[in-house]
């Protein structure tokens, strides 16, 4: 008999119909994937196979829209999921509700209606559970952890108010810090004292990294009822992934790094990407249909991976996902970039043409615009200037690109993982104007949000701005939303190092920094309006109409386990609007 090996996750929700889900599995040996609900919609899929493993995305039609539904997992029949004697509440799939036709829309249409939308999001989740005989959040060596501790809160009261969609934003596993389990299992496959070491080495060991991740609980409860959105960042590859390519020429000679990116990218399609896409996107997708057209997808999927890594233009992890009237844009900021240092990019043009095109389209049919990137768009002021400071140096601004400035560019980018926004010019520019383009358009959203993680605290940063002229219409709001971690932590002096570099010597010492690196003028200039804060934590953005709210919780320790306690909750809409100003000064 089949088993359910992990999930369910509930992925992707329709906010156009309202009535179609997916929902991913992994089974334990090849079989016939079913899902049905309380209502009667249901869906059902065979798995397909990639090295041994058995997925299968089943798409769910006939929801109801406006509900919230139970449902169970068959595997050929048999009722896999909720499990005897389950100790969490039952799974569900929410649906908004569906009004009539939106702007622009044909007379007729449906489309989800101006209710309130409920955004959390976060990065940088280390999985390892806490060490055995210790409670959640009690005995963790990095502390409790936010994700568990906001599934123990959902499930312990039934009225707690619930997220519409999770974006994880990246890290979701670590192929380069492994647990002393994972360590475990992979010293009895292979000696660990050959490279990649204490790593993983190839597609089977990244499954090892799911298992220990989503088997969770607590989290296995939390993803089957909540939608989510993913993207990765470096350390879902390894740490600064494609950071320049003196680091890719380096790491590419080592004689385990192509099993490893293979292997990354065939693991994150199969367990991450798949549930971003539509199932319109899912129908219309080549590798898709040939996966399920064979009996072992194996070296469909690892053909696919290694032409991705080899070149990123061949593929695109980017993805928009709508929620009524909020849209989110989902952008890949790690495998799309351009390393030659004098035509370095953070997007590729395929991708950045992308994203331009997806902000500005339509523009009366969205009141927020979301851009999801694993890394800031607006950093601590000092470590911006540092990042444009290393990348002018490495480009030949101080005695040519062979140069020893050029060299102590290119040892401070990697050692100092100088690798944002920031740290790619001309895409910092490119993103600072559509973002201006997009705010100061034609029916501008109420609010931009650029949602990211990565750098281990969090902070809202804003363009500043002068005050609107009495009488005039609301400006758009331009925010950047950082929150990191889920689960890690943060030496001490790199919290330190924040701090200065939001302060006013880190901004006089940025200055000096970009004089030195002849940066120029600033395109924009922002301050840090709220944080950091540091800690296990998660942003929520709550969106209702034209209004917008943010609220960040902490995971903290308790005698009886690990509580949320809400540190920030305030207003977005209500405070003075944002338009961009240039200075020559920040």
């Amino acid at each position: 008999m089949a088993g359910l090996r992990l999930g369910p996750l509930l992925r992707y929700v329709d906010w156009e119909t309202a009535t179609t889900a997916t929902v991913w599995v992994e089974a334990d040996r090849p079989c016939t994937a079913e899902v049905r609900c309380a209502d009667g919609a249901s869906g059902s899929s065979r798995t397909f196979a990639v090295s041994g493993h058995h997925y299968a995305l089943v798409v769910v039609t006939g929801l109801t829209p406006g509900s919230t539904t139970p449902y169970e997992v068959l595997l050929d029949d048999r009722t896999v999921w909720p499990p005897e004697d389950y100790r969490f509440p039952a799974s569900t799939i929410t649906t908004p509700p569906i009004t009539g036709a939106p702007d622009g829309g044909e007379e007729g249409d449906g489309a989800a209606g101006p209710g309130t939308v409920r955004v959390a999001f976060g990065s940088c989740r280390w999985a390892a559970p806490p060490a055995d005989g210790h409670l959640p959040g009690r005995g963790d060596p990095v502390g409790p952890d936010a994700l568990d501790t906001l599934a123990a809160r959902l499930a312990a009261d039934p009225d707690a108010v619930r997220p519409d969609v999770l974006l994880l934003l990246g890290d979701q596993v670590y192929a380069d810090e492994t647990s002393q389990a994972t360590r475990r299992r992979l010293a009895a496959r292979r000696d660990l004292d050959e490279p990649p070491g204490a790593e993983v080495a190839d597609y089977d060991e990244y499954t090892c990294l799911y298992d220990e991740s989503w088997r969770d609980p607590e989290v296995r409860w939390l993803l089957s009822t909540v939608p989510s959105c993913m993207i990765f960042d470096d350390h879902d590859v390894i740490d600064d992934w494609n950071t320049s390519a003196a680091w890719l020429a380096s790491i590419r000679a080592t004689a385990w790094w192509n099993e490893r990116i293979v292997s990354g990218l065939m693991s994150y399609w199969v367990y991450q990407h798949l549930g971003n896409l539509s199932p319109a996107e899912l129908a219309a997708d080549p590798l898709y249909a040939e996966v399920h057209a064979t009996p072992d997808a194996t070296e469909a999927v690892r053909g696919f991976a290694a032409e991705a890594a080899a070149d990123a233009t061949r593929t695109s992890w980017s993805y928009r996902r709508v929620f009524g009237r909020v849209r989110l844009l989902m952008v890949d900021s790690r495998a799309a970039r351009v390393l030659g240092e004098q035509e370095r990019a953070m997007l590729h043009p395929r991708e950045a043409a992308w994203l331009r095109e997806e902000a500005l389209a339509a523009p009366g049919s969205r009141d927020h615009l979301l851009i999801g990137t694993s890394l800031p768009w607006l950093l601590p002021p000092l470590v911006h200037d540092a990042e444009q400071w290393s990348a002018a140096l490495c480009r030949g601004e101080r005695g040519g690109p062979d140069g020893r400035w050029a060299r102590v560019g290119e040892y401070l980018r990697q050692r100092s993982d100088l690798e944002h926004w920031a740290a790619f010019p001309d895409s910092f520019g490119q993103l600072t104007e559509l973002i201006r383009e997009v705010a100061d358009g034609r029916d501008a959203p109420a609010t931009v949000c650029v949602l990211s993680g990565d750098v281990h605290h969090a902070y809202v940063a804003e363009p500043d701005r002068p005050a609107p002229a009495p009488g005039t219409a609301p400006a758009t709001r331009v925010l950047q939303l950082t929150c990191s971690p889920v689960h890690n932590s943060i030496p001490a002096p790199l919290r330190a190092g924040f701090r200065f570099g939001w302060s006013r010597a880190g901004r006089l010492l940025g200055r000096l920094l970009a004089r030195h690196g002849r940066t120029g003028t600033p395109s924009v200039r922002w301050s840090k309006t709220d944080g950091p804060w540091f800690g296990n934590q998660l942003m929520t953005l709550t969106l209702n109409g034209r209004k917008a709210a943010l609220s960040l919780v902490q995971a903290k320790s308790s005698r009886t386990g690990a509580l949320l306690e809400t540190v920030f909750d305030r207003t977005l809409t209500d405070e003075a609007p944002s338009t961009f100003s240039q200075s020559t000064k920040r």
